[in-house]
């Protein structure tokens, strides 16, 4: 994996993230957008607590939101050498549970347009709800994604299919 020490949200990502998400028990999105990605050393010090692994840095994850259960969700750098709107959304849940959510930001982008969270998205939960597409977000992800509009679901599995290894990583990483 390639390290970076690029903290700065993606153009696309600060502008969704500014949009504030709306809770209301199971209807809305359950996601807490941070200001700032987290710190190298608080992203070190999370991913050892939650993996168990004392020997891990957080140098392969960019986190920038978490749920209510306090999952978190990331930028994954699974792909060496490209910039950080061009890497996985991931979500690393509470619970152990893991999942990609969107291939890269653009594909993000059209997920939260579409009413859902990264929980949501990954973790099925999305099922048993009906969104409430946001027409902010939609904005946004024409401005940065005008091309990439597609079904939530779509994008979801897309990513899933492309990288299917990703929960056997974070398995392996932990003890």
């Amino acid at each position: 994996m390639t390290t970076t020490d690029d903290r700065r949200f993606p153009a696309g990502l600060a502008a969704a993230l500014a949009v504030p998400f709306d809770y209301d028990g199971s209807e809305g999105i359950d996601f807490d957008p941070f200001d700032a990605f987290l710190s190298a050393e608080d992203t070190t010090d999370w991913l050892r607590l939650w993996t168990g692994n004392s020997e891990l840095t957080g140098d392969d994850f960019r986190v920038f939101g978490q749920n209510g259960a306090g999952g978190y969700a990331a930028l994954w750098l699974g792909r060496p050498g490209l910039p950080l709107a061009d890497q996985p959304v991931v979500f690393l849940g509470s619970e152990g549970e893991s999942g990609v959510v969107a291939a890269d930001l653009a594909d993000f982008l059209w997920v939260l347009a579409a009413g859902y969270g990264p929980f949501e998205a990954t973790t099925g939960h999305h099922l048993d709800r009906t969104p409430r597409p946001s027409p902010e977000r939609t904005a946004i992800a024409e401005r940065f994604a005008p091309r990439r509009r597609r079904p939530a679901d779509t994008i979801t599995e897309h990513a899933g299919q492309e990288f299917p290894e990703f929960d056997d990583i974070v398995s392996d990483l932990c003890r």
